[in-house]
Protein backbone atom coordinates (compact mmCIF):
# COMPACT_ATOMS: atom_id res chain seq x y z
CA UNK A 1 0.00 0.00 0.00
CA UNK A 2 1.31 3.64 -1.10
CA UNK A 3 -0.20 6.75 0.14
CA UNK A 4 0.35 9.81 -1.73
CA UNK A 5 -0.42 13.00 0.20
CA UNK A 6 -1.59 16.00 -1.78
CA UNK A 7 1.41 17.93 -2.99
CA UNK A 8 2.94 20.87 -2.64
CA UNK A 9 0.68 23.55 -4.55
CA UNK A 10 3.32 26.15 -5.35
CA UNK A 11 3.37 29.96 -4.97
CA UNK A 12 3.04 29.56 -0.83
CA UNK A 13 -0.42 28.06 -0.80
CA UNK A 14 -0.92 25.31 2.03
CA UNK A 15 -4.41 24.35 1.33
CA UNK A 16 -6.95 23.41 -1.23
CA UNK A 17 -11.05 23.09 -1.60
CA UNK A 18 -11.84 19.10 -3.52
CA UNK A 19 -14.19 20.24 -5.78
CA UNK A 20 -14.69 16.43 -7.03
CA UNK A 21 -13.05 13.24 -7.06
CA UNK A 22 -11.77 11.75 -10.91
CA UNK A 23 -11.75 8.44 -9.75
CA UNK A 24 -13.23 5.66 -7.33
CA UNK A 25 -12.60 3.22 -4.68
CA UNK A 26 -11.38 -0.07 -7.06
CA UNK A 27 -10.44 1.82 -10.06
CA UNK A 28 -6.87 0.93 -11.50
CA UNK A 29 -5.08 3.60 -12.40
CA UNK A 30 -1.95 4.31 -13.98
CA UNK A 31 0.83 6.83 -13.59
CA UNK A 32 0.40 10.93 -14.25
CA UNK A 33 -3.59 9.80 -14.01
CA UNK A 34 -5.43 12.84 -12.82
CA UNK A 35 -7.83 11.67 -9.59
CA UNK A 36 -9.17 14.68 -8.31
CA UNK A 37 -9.72 18.42 -9.19
CA UNK A 38 -8.82 20.49 -6.25
CA UNK A 39 -9.64 24.47 -6.05
CA UNK A 40 -6.92 26.67 -4.57
CA UNK A 41 -6.37 30.45 -3.63
CA UNK A 42 -4.94 30.81 -7.11
CA UNK A 43 -7.15 28.71 -9.42
CA UNK A 44 -9.08 25.07 -9.92
CA UNK A 45 -6.44 22.49 -11.03
CA UNK A 46 -6.25 18.97 -11.48
CA UNK A 47 -3.83 16.34 -9.46
CA UNK A 48 -2.06 13.47 -11.08
CA UNK A 49 -1.17 10.88 -9.26
CA UNK A 50 3.03 9.79 -9.69
CA UNK A 51 1.64 5.71 -8.58
CA UNK A 52 -0.21 3.12 -10.24
CA UNK A 53 -2.23 0.35 -9.15
CA UNK A 54 -5.80 0.02 -7.45
CA UNK A 55 -7.43 3.19 -5.52
CA UNK A 56 -7.86 1.64 -2.26
CA UNK A 57 -8.63 4.84 -0.30
CA UNK A 58 -10.03 8.42 -1.05
CA UNK A 59 -9.08 10.79 1.78
CA UNK A 60 -11.68 13.77 1.92
CA UNK A 61 -15.12 14.37 0.83
CA UNK A 62 -16.02 16.96 -1.91
CA UNK A 63 -16.06 20.70 -0.52
CA UNK A 64 -13.84 19.63 2.33
CA UNK A 65 -10.60 21.35 2.86
CA UNK A 66 -7.35 19.62 2.33
CA UNK A 67 -3.79 20.36 3.87
CA UNK A 68 -0.70 20.06 1.47
CA UNK A 69 0.97 16.57 3.27
CA UNK A 70 -1.84 14.89 4.69
CA UNK A 71 -3.34 12.03 2.93
CA UNK A 72 -5.41 12.14 -0.51
CA UNK A 73 -5.32 8.35 -2.06
CA UNK A 74 -3.90 5.12 -0.80
CA UNK A 75 -3.06 3.17 -4.05
CA UNK A 76 -2.20 -0.77 -3.29
CA UNK A 77 -1.27 -3.39 -6.20
CA UNK A 78 -3.91 -5.21 -7.99
CA UNK A 79 -3.09 -8.21 -6.11
CA UNK A 80 -3.41 -6.58 -2.95
CA UNK A 81 -6.40 -5.07 -3.44
CA UNK A 82 -7.69 -9.01 -4.32
CA UNK A 83 -6.69 -10.28 -1.58
CA UNK A 84 -4.48 -13.03 -2.93
CA UNK A 85 -1.82 -12.98 -0.24
CA UNK A 86 0.88 -10.67 -2.26
CA UNK A 87 1.22 -13.32 -5.21
CA UNK A 88 0.13 -13.22 -8.58
CA UNK A 89 -0.63 -15.91 -11.11
CA UNK A 90 2.53 -15.48 -13.03
CA UNK A 91 4.04 -15.72 -9.59
CA UNK A 92 5.24 -12.03 -9.13
CA UNK A 93 5.09 -11.21 -5.16
CA UNK A 94 3.33 -7.88 -4.03
CA UNK A 95 6.48 -6.85 -3.51
CA UNK A 96 7.85 -7.33 -7.41
CA UNK A 97 4.33 -5.29 -8.25
CA UNK A 98 5.26 -2.07 -5.62
CA UNK A 99 8.43 -1.78 -7.32
CA UNK A 100 6.81 -1.88 -10.15
CA UNK A 101 4.58 0.57 -9.57
CA UNK A 102 7.56 2.49 -7.84
CA UNK A 103 9.53 2.38 -10.98
CA UNK A 104 6.61 4.43 -13.03
CA UNK A 105 6.38 6.68 -10.37
CA UNK A 106 9.57 8.03 -10.64
CA UNK A 107 9.60 8.05 -14.39
CA UNK A 108 7.03 10.82 -13.20
CA UNK A 109 9.06 12.20 -10.52
CA UNK A 110 12.29 12.81 -12.69
CA UNK A 111 9.76 14.90 -15.03
CA UNK A 112 8.34 17.01 -12.83
CA UNK A 113 11.75 17.89 -11.34
CA UNK A 114 11.59 19.92 -14.53
CA UNK A 115 15.37 20.05 -15.66
CA UNK A 116 16.92 18.33 -13.09
CA UNK A 117 19.14 15.50 -14.35
CA UNK A 118 18.24 12.08 -13.46
CA UNK A 119 19.94 9.25 -11.08
CA UNK A 120 22.51 7.04 -13.60
CA UNK A 121 21.15 3.79 -13.07
CA UNK A 122 21.02 0.23 -14.91
CA UNK A 123 17.62 -0.29 -16.39
CA UNK A 124 17.00 -3.37 -14.05
CA UNK A 125 17.90 -1.78 -10.73
CA UNK A 126 15.13 0.52 -9.79
CA UNK A 127 16.46 0.76 -6.48
CA UNK A 128 20.04 2.68 -7.29
CA UNK A 129 17.84 5.28 -9.40
CA UNK A 130 15.38 5.65 -6.65
CA UNK A 131 18.08 6.26 -3.87
CA UNK A 132 19.67 9.08 -6.06
CA UNK A 133 16.55 10.52 -6.82
CA UNK A 134 15.71 11.15 -3.07
CA UNK A 135 19.19 12.23 -2.71
CA UNK A 136 18.29 15.05 -5.68
CA UNK A 137 15.14 15.94 -5.11
CA UNK A 138 11.45 15.17 -3.40
CA UNK A 139 9.84 15.43 -7.26
CA UNK A 140 6.61 15.46 -5.25
CA UNK A 141 5.98 19.42 -6.36
CA UNK A 142 3.05 18.09 -9.19
CA UNK A 143 1.41 21.50 -9.19
CA UNK A 144 3.93 23.62 -8.61
CA UNK A 145 6.89 24.84 -10.79
CA UNK A 146 9.81 22.16 -9.52
CA UNK A 147 11.60 21.19 -6.52
CA UNK A 148 14.87 21.72 -5.64
CA UNK A 149 18.10 19.54 -5.52
CA UNK A 150 18.71 19.92 -2.22
CA UNK A 151 17.98 16.95 0.16
CA UNK A 152 15.15 16.80 2.57
CA UNK A 153 16.05 14.27 5.13
CA UNK A 154 13.87 12.46 6.47
CA UNK A 155 11.47 11.92 3.63
CA UNK A 156 11.48 8.74 1.96
CA UNK A 157 9.53 6.52 -0.20
CA UNK A 158 6.63 4.43 1.40
CA UNK A 159 7.24 1.57 -0.95
CA UNK A 160 11.06 0.00 -0.67
CA UNK A 161 13.42 1.23 -3.07
CA UNK A 162 15.60 -1.57 -3.35
CA UNK A 163 12.94 -3.80 -3.79
CA UNK A 164 14.26 -6.35 -6.77
CA UNK A 165 11.99 -6.56 -9.81
CA UNK A 166 11.43 -10.15 -11.90
CA UNK A 167 12.61 -9.28 -15.58
CA UNK A 168 9.11 -10.84 -16.74
CA UNK A 169 6.96 -8.56 -14.88
CA UNK A 170 6.20 -6.64 -17.68
CA UNK A 171 4.44 -9.19 -19.46
CA UNK A 172 2.62 -10.55 -16.43
CA UNK A 173 0.15 -7.60 -16.93
CA UNK A 174 -2.10 -5.33 -14.76
CA UNK A 175 -0.64 -2.41 -12.88
CA UNK A 176 2.84 -3.82 -12.86
CA UNK A 177 3.09 -4.39 -16.60
CA UNK A 178 4.90 -0.65 -16.48
CA UNK A 179 6.92 -1.95 -15.05
CA UNK A 180 11.62 -0.50 -14.75
CA UNK A 181 12.51 -1.24 -18.77
CA UNK A 182 8.52 0.24 -19.52
CA UNK A 183 8.25 3.61 -17.42
CA UNK A 184 12.29 4.26 -18.26
CA UNK A 185 11.61 4.09 -22.02
CA UNK A 186 8.22 6.23 -21.68
CA UNK A 187 10.69 8.79 -20.31
CA UNK A 188 13.74 8.53 -21.79
CA UNK A 189 13.47 7.19 -25.02
CA UNK A 190 14.86 3.25 -25.95
CA UNK A 191 15.61 1.35 -22.45
CA UNK A 192 19.27 0.85 -22.81
CA UNK A 193 21.68 0.86 -19.52
CA UNK A 194 23.00 4.24 -20.31
CA UNK A 195 22.43 7.51 -18.67
CA UNK A 196 18.61 8.89 -18.28
CA UNK A 197 18.40 11.83 -20.71
CA UNK A 198 17.64 15.26 -18.79
CA UNK A 199 13.85 16.04 -18.14
CA UNK A 200 12.02 18.35 -20.25
CA UNK A 201 11.81 21.72 -17.99
CA UNK A 202 8.33 23.55 -18.06
CA UNK A 203 7.00 26.73 -16.80
CA UNK A 204 3.91 24.97 -14.82
CA UNK A 205 2.01 21.57 -15.19
CA UNK A 206 -0.94 23.19 -17.24
CA UNK A 207 2.20 23.47 -19.63
CA UNK A 208 2.34 20.10 -19.56
CA UNK A 209 -1.48 19.21 -19.49
CA UNK A 210 -1.62 21.35 -22.59
CA UNK A 211 0.94 19.57 -24.74
CA UNK A 212 -0.73 16.39 -23.71
CA UNK A 213 -4.35 17.54 -24.75
CA UNK A 214 -2.62 18.10 -28.25
CA UNK A 215 -0.42 14.95 -28.25
CA UNK A 216 2.74 16.58 -28.05
CA UNK A 217 5.99 15.49 -26.83
CA UNK A 218 7.72 17.66 -25.18
CA UNK A 219 11.06 15.83 -25.27
CA UNK A 220 10.59 17.09 -29.00
CA UNK A 221 10.17 20.91 -28.10
CA UNK A 222 12.32 23.81 -27.74
CA UNK A 223 12.11 25.41 -25.20
CA UNK A 224 12.45 29.67 -25.46
CA UNK A 225 11.96 30.68 -21.36
CA UNK A 226 15.43 30.67 -19.61
CA UNK A 227 17.72 27.65 -19.87
CA UNK A 228 16.04 26.11 -22.50
CA UNK A 229 12.02 26.51 -20.25
CA UNK A 230 8.98 25.28 -22.07
CA UNK A 231 6.69 27.46 -21.98
CA UNK A 232 3.16 28.14 -22.76
CA UNK A 233 4.01 30.11 -25.48
CA UNK A 234 6.30 27.07 -27.14
CA UNK A 235 3.37 24.77 -27.43
CA UNK A 236 0.91 27.20 -28.28
CA UNK A 237 3.37 27.40 -31.18
CA UNK A 238 3.75 23.84 -31.81
CA UNK A 239 0.39 23.16 -31.99
CA UNK A 240 -0.05 26.00 -34.57
CA UNK A 241 2.29 24.61 -36.69
CA UNK A 242 0.29 21.09 -36.11
CA UNK A 243 -2.46 22.93 -37.58
CA UNK A 244 -1.22 24.17 -40.60
CA UNK A 245 0.56 21.15 -41.81
CA UNK A 246 -2.38 18.68 -40.99
CA UNK A 247 -4.93 20.52 -42.75
CA UNK A 248 -8.61 18.97 -41.64
CA UNK A 249 -6.76 16.23 -39.64
CA UNK A 250 -5.79 19.08 -37.19
CA UNK A 251 -9.34 20.11 -37.06
CA UNK A 252 -10.47 16.27 -36.30
CA UNK A 253 -7.81 16.61 -33.53
CA UNK A 254 -8.81 19.34 -31.45
CA UNK A 255 -12.16 17.94 -31.53
CA UNK A 256 -10.84 14.64 -29.97
CA UNK A 257 -8.91 17.35 -27.14
CA UNK A 258 -12.61 19.10 -26.28
CA UNK A 259 -13.49 16.40 -23.97
CA UNK A 260 -10.96 16.71 -22.24
CA UNK A 261 -11.37 20.22 -20.97
CA UNK A 262 -14.41 19.49 -20.79
CA UNK A 263 -13.51 18.52 -16.59
CA UNK A 264 -11.51 21.45 -16.54
CA UNK A 265 -14.26 24.06 -17.43
CA UNK A 266 -16.45 22.47 -15.20
CA UNK A 267 -14.43 23.00 -12.14
CA UNK A 268 -13.56 26.72 -13.00
CA UNK A 269 -17.25 27.00 -12.11
CA UNK A 270 -18.24 24.26 -9.03
CA UNK A 271 -18.29 25.64 -5.81
CA UNK A 272 -18.09 23.59 -2.05
CA UNK A 273 -20.54 21.09 -1.40
CA UNK A 274 -23.26 23.52 1.05
CA UNK A 275 -23.51 21.88 4.42
CA UNK A 276 -27.12 21.74 4.83
CA UNK A 277 -28.17 22.26 8.88
CA UNK A 278 -31.33 20.51 9.12
CA UNK A 279 -33.18 21.87 11.86
CA UNK A 280 -31.28 24.72 12.65
CA UNK A 281 -31.09 26.63 15.57
CA UNK A 282 -32.88 30.34 15.15
CA UNK A 283 -31.10 32.92 14.51
CA UNK A 284 -31.05 36.40 15.41
CA UNK A 285 -34.39 38.06 14.88
CA UNK A 286 -36.27 34.56 14.43
CA UNK A 287 -34.99 33.88 10.66
CA UNK A 288 -34.19 30.34 10.61
CA UNK A 289 -30.67 29.10 8.86
CA UNK A 290 -30.97 27.50 5.74
CA UNK A 291 -27.40 26.33 5.15
CA UNK A 292 -23.67 27.46 5.59
CA UNK A 293 -21.70 27.43 2.73
CA UNK A 294 -18.09 27.16 3.61
CA UNK A 295 -15.67 29.81 2.08
CA UNK A 296 -13.55 28.57 -0.97
CA UNK A 297 -10.06 28.69 -1.21
CA UNK A 298 -9.97 31.16 -4.15
CA UNK A 299 -13.13 33.17 -1.84
CA UNK A 300 -11.06 33.18 1.19
CA UNK A 301 -8.14 34.37 -1.26
CA UNK A 302 -10.24 37.41 -2.32
CA UNK A 303 -11.32 38.05 1.51
CA UNK A 304 -7.84 38.05 2.69
CA UNK A 305 -5.94 40.41 -0.40
CA UNK A 306 -8.75 43.15 0.04
CA UNK A 307 -9.26 42.59 4.00
CA UNK A 308 -5.05 43.82 4.05
CA UNK A 309 -5.48 46.43 1.52
CA UNK A 310 -8.08 48.11 3.51
CA UNK A 311 -6.12 47.76 7.13
CA UNK A 312 -2.70 48.54 5.66
CA UNK A 313 -3.21 50.81 2.16
CA UNK A 314 -4.34 54.99 3.55
CA UNK A 315 -5.92 55.29 0.14
CA UNK A 316 -7.30 57.82 -1.77
CA UNK A 317 -10.01 58.62 -4.82
CA UNK A 318 -9.95 60.86 -7.49
CA UNK A 319 -12.89 60.50 -9.90
CA UNK A 320 -13.47 62.72 -13.34
CA UNK A 321 -16.29 62.60 -15.73
CA UNK A 322 -15.21 61.65 -19.59
CA UNK A 323 -16.41 62.43 -22.75
CA UNK A 324 -16.54 59.02 -24.74
CA UNK A 325 -17.92 60.06 -27.59
CA UNK A 326 -14.76 60.18 -29.92
CA UNK A 327 -13.49 57.09 -28.53
CA UNK A 328 -16.40 55.10 -28.95
CA UNK A 329 -16.29 56.38 -32.92
CA UNK A 330 -12.66 55.42 -33.14
CA UNK A 331 -13.77 51.92 -32.10
CA UNK A 332 -16.90 51.70 -34.69
CA UNK A 333 -14.49 52.58 -37.67
CA UNK A 334 -11.97 49.93 -36.58
CA UNK A 335 -14.32 47.45 -36.19
CA UNK A 336 -15.44 47.94 -39.67
CA UNK A 337 -12.60 47.79 -40.97
CA UNK A 338 -11.77 44.77 -38.80
CA UNK A 339 -14.57 43.05 -40.71
CA UNK A 340 -13.20 43.72 -43.86
CA UNK A 341 -9.66 42.27 -43.17
CA UNK A 342 -10.92 39.95 -40.86
CA UNK A 343 -8.92 40.52 -38.20
CA UNK A 344 -9.94 41.82 -34.87
CA UNK A 345 -11.07 45.11 -33.59
CA UNK A 346 -9.72 46.43 -29.67
CA UNK A 347 -12.24 46.23 -27.08
CA UNK A 348 -12.63 49.64 -25.40
CA UNK A 349 -11.06 47.72 -22.50
CA UNK A 350 -7.81 47.35 -24.11
CA UNK A 351 -8.17 50.60 -25.90
CA UNK A 352 -8.91 52.05 -22.11
CA UNK A 353 -5.08 49.64 -21.27
CA UNK A 354 -3.55 51.37 -23.71
CA UNK A 355 -4.12 54.71 -22.55
CA UNK A 356 -3.55 54.00 -19.10
CA UNK A 357 0.07 51.92 -20.13
CA UNK A 358 0.72 55.74 -21.86
CA UNK A 359 -0.10 57.65 -18.72
CA UNK A 360 1.88 54.88 -16.16
CA UNK A 361 4.83 55.98 -18.29
CA UNK A 362 4.36 59.59 -17.60
CA UNK A 363 3.51 58.78 -13.58
CA UNK A 364 5.97 55.90 -12.84
CA UNK A 365 5.28 56.31 -9.57
CA UNK A 366 1.73 54.81 -9.65
CA UNK A 367 3.21 51.17 -11.08
CA UNK A 368 5.23 50.54 -7.92
CA UNK A 369 4.94 48.32 -4.93
CA UNK A 370 5.55 49.19 -1.48
CA UNK A 371 7.18 46.00 0.34
CA UNK A 372 9.09 45.42 3.52
CA UNK A 373 12.61 45.11 3.99
CA UNK A 374 14.24 42.72 6.28
CA UNK A 375 15.39 45.52 8.19
CA UNK A 376 12.04 46.45 9.30
CA UNK A 377 11.68 49.58 6.74
CA UNK A 378 9.93 50.31 3.86
CA UNK A 379 10.94 50.66 0.13
CA UNK A 380 9.04 52.02 -3.15
CA UNK A 381 10.34 49.35 -5.79
CA UNK A 382 10.27 50.62 -9.21
CA UNK A 383 10.43 47.87 -11.91
CA UNK A 384 11.06 48.13 -15.32
CA UNK A 385 7.63 48.00 -17.52
CA UNK A 386 4.35 47.06 -16.49
CA UNK A 387 2.84 44.14 -15.45
CA UNK A 388 -1.39 45.16 -15.90
CA UNK A 389 -3.96 43.00 -13.89
CA UNK A 390 -7.96 43.65 -15.12
CA UNK A 391 -10.36 42.66 -13.20
CA UNK A 392 -12.58 39.56 -14.73
CA UNK A 393 -15.50 37.86 -12.95
CA UNK A 394 -16.00 34.02 -13.84
CA UNK A 395 -18.27 31.63 -12.13
CA UNK A 396 -15.62 30.88 -9.39
CA UNK A 397 -15.58 34.51 -8.72
CA UNK A 398 -13.53 37.53 -9.03
CA UNK A 399 -9.87 37.35 -10.59
CA UNK A 400 -7.23 39.48 -11.66
CA UNK A 401 -5.36 38.20 -14.34
CA UNK A 402 -1.74 39.71 -15.44
CA UNK A 403 -0.92 40.99 -18.81
CA UNK A 404 2.96 40.45 -18.54
CA UNK A 405 4.69 43.72 -20.09
CA UNK A 406 1.74 44.86 -20.76
CA UNK A 407 3.80 48.27 -22.50
CA UNK A 408 5.17 46.25 -24.72
CA UNK A 409 1.78 45.61 -26.83
CA UNK A 410 -0.40 47.54 -29.26
CA UNK A 411 -4.46 47.93 -28.27
CA UNK A 412 -4.72 44.90 -30.63
CA UNK A 413 -2.44 43.01 -28.73
CA UNK A 414 -3.83 44.21 -25.86
CA UNK A 415 -7.20 42.77 -26.64
CA UNK A 416 -6.43 39.26 -27.91
CA UNK A 417 -4.65 38.35 -24.40
CA UNK A 418 -6.91 39.95 -22.69
CA UNK A 419 -9.57 37.56 -24.60
CA UNK A 420 -7.32 34.76 -23.90
CA UNK A 421 -6.59 35.27 -20.56
CA UNK A 422 -10.37 35.64 -19.12
CA UNK A 423 -11.47 32.39 -21.02
CA UNK A 424 -8.68 30.70 -19.69
CA UNK A 425 -10.36 32.01 -16.15
CA UNK A 426 -13.97 31.10 -17.09
CA UNK A 427 -12.85 27.55 -17.89
CA UNK A 428 -10.96 27.27 -14.55
CA UNK A 429 -7.30 26.58 -16.93
CA UNK A 430 -5.41 30.00 -16.00
CA UNK A 431 -2.53 28.79 -13.65
CA UNK A 432 -1.36 30.46 -10.55
CA UNK A 433 1.50 32.29 -12.52
CA UNK A 434 -0.74 34.18 -14.84
CA UNK A 435 -2.55 35.42 -11.59
CA UNK A 436 0.07 37.24 -9.83
CA UNK A 437 2.44 39.27 -9.97
CA UNK A 438 0.64 43.09 -11.36
CA UNK A 439 1.96 46.44 -10.58
CA UNK A 440 -1.11 48.27 -11.59
CA UNK A 441 -4.91 47.29 -11.85
CA UNK A 442 -7.53 48.23 -14.46
CA UNK A 443 -11.32 47.68 -13.56
CA UNK A 444 -14.34 47.57 -16.18
CA UNK A 445 -17.48 47.85 -13.51
CA UNK A 446 -19.57 49.59 -16.25
CA UNK A 447 -20.17 46.46 -17.51
CA UNK A 448 -22.26 45.32 -14.61
CA UNK A 449 -24.46 48.27 -14.77
CA UNK A 450 -22.40 51.19 -12.42
CA UNK A 451 -21.96 54.36 -13.05
CA UNK A 452 -18.81 55.00 -10.83
CA UNK A 453 -17.49 52.63 -7.75
CA UNK A 454 -14.44 53.19 -4.96
CA UNK A 455 -12.20 50.01 -6.01
CA UNK A 456 -10.05 48.54 -3.16
CA UNK A 457 -6.17 48.65 -4.30
CA UNK A 458 -5.02 44.80 -4.98
CA UNK A 459 -2.52 44.67 -2.31
CA UNK A 460 0.65 45.08 -2.56
CA UNK A 461 -0.11 47.21 -5.67
CA UNK A 462 -0.67 51.52 -4.91
CA UNK A 463 -2.86 51.71 -8.10
CA UNK A 464 -6.08 50.91 -9.59
CA UNK A 465 -8.00 52.81 -12.29
CA UNK A 466 -12.10 51.72 -12.97
CA UNK A 467 -14.32 53.22 -15.34
CA UNK A 468 -18.24 53.05 -15.18
CA UNK A 469 -20.98 52.97 -17.80
CA UNK A 470 -21.58 55.49 -20.17
CA UNK A 471 -24.37 57.25 -20.32
CA UNK A 472 -26.11 60.05 -22.79
CA UNK A 473 -25.68 63.05 -20.72
CA UNK A 474 -25.76 67.30 -21.62
CA UNK A 475 -22.14 68.36 -22.29
CA UNK A 476 -20.56 71.42 -23.47
CA UNK A 477 -18.84 71.54 -26.70
CA UNK A 478 -17.50 74.64 -27.59
CA UNK A 479 -19.76 76.46 -25.65
CA UNK A 480 -23.18 74.95 -26.86
CA UNK A 481 -25.25 71.95 -25.14
CA UNK A 482 -24.86 68.70 -26.91
CA UNK A 483 -25.70 65.16 -25.97
CA UNK A 484 -22.62 63.35 -25.50
CA UNK A 485 -21.54 59.68 -24.50
CA UNK A 486 -20.10 60.44 -20.92
CA UNK A 487 -18.71 58.27 -18.44
CA UNK A 488 -16.80 58.63 -15.24
CA UNK A 489 -13.25 57.25 -14.42
CA UNK A 490 -11.83 56.92 -11.05
CA UNK A 491 -8.65 55.86 -9.43
CA UNK A 492 -7.72 54.73 -5.81
CA UNK A 493 -4.26 55.21 -4.82
CA UNK A 494 -1.95 54.92 -1.99
CA UNK A 495 -1.11 57.84 -0.23
CA UNK A 496 1.91 56.70 1.08
CA UNK A 497 3.60 56.62 -2.13
CA UNK A 498 2.26 59.30 -4.06
CA UNK A 499 0.08 62.47 -3.49
CA UNK A 500 -3.02 64.16 -5.13
CA UNK A 501 -1.13 65.71 -7.89
CA UNK A 502 0.29 62.28 -8.82
CA UNK A 503 -3.23 60.67 -9.47
CA UNK A 504 -4.78 63.85 -10.80
CA UNK A 505 -2.41 64.33 -13.14
CA UNK A 506 -2.59 60.83 -14.56
CA UNK A 507 -6.31 60.19 -14.32
CA UNK A 508 -6.75 63.57 -16.19
CA UNK A 509 -3.81 62.83 -18.90
CA UNK A 510 -5.83 59.38 -19.17
CA UNK A 511 -9.30 61.25 -19.78
CA UNK A 512 -7.54 63.77 -22.73
CA UNK A 513 -6.66 60.42 -24.38
CA UNK A 514 -10.42 59.00 -24.28
CA UNK A 515 -11.74 62.43 -25.03
CA UNK A 516 -9.36 63.04 -27.95
CA UNK A 517 -7.94 59.33 -28.82
CA UNK A 518 -6.87 60.06 -32.77
CA UNK A 519 -4.64 62.81 -31.48
CA UNK A 520 -3.23 60.49 -27.97
CA UNK A 521 -2.64 58.07 -30.51
CA UNK A 522 0.02 59.72 -32.86
CA UNK A 523 2.04 60.31 -29.64
CA UNK A 524 2.14 56.67 -28.52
Amino acid sequence: MTTFNLPDLGEGLTEATLLSWLVTEGETIVVDQPIAEVETAKSAIEVPTPYAGVVTKLHGAVGETLIVDEPLITVGAEAEAAGSGGSDAAGHTSADANGASEAGALSYREEERAGTVPATGSVTDPGTAAESSEEEGSGNVLIGYGTSTAKRSGRRRRNGSSRPVAAGAAAAGGPAASGPATAVSAASGPATAGPAQRAPRVSSPLVRRLAREHALTLGELTGSGPEGMILRADVLAAIGASSQTAGDTAGDTAGDAAPAAAPVAASGSAQPTPTTTGAAAPAPGGLEVRERVPMSGMRKAVATTLTRSRREIPEATVWQDVDMTEVLALRSRLKEQAAKDGSAAPSLLALLSRFVLAGLSRYPDLATRLEDTAAGTQEIVHYDGVNLGFAAQTPAGLVVPVIRHAERLSARALHAEISRLVAEAREGKISGKELTGGTFTVNNYGVFGSDGATPIINHPEVGILGIGRILDRAWAVNGELAVRKVATLTIAFDHRVCDGGTAGGFLNFVATCLQDPSSALADL
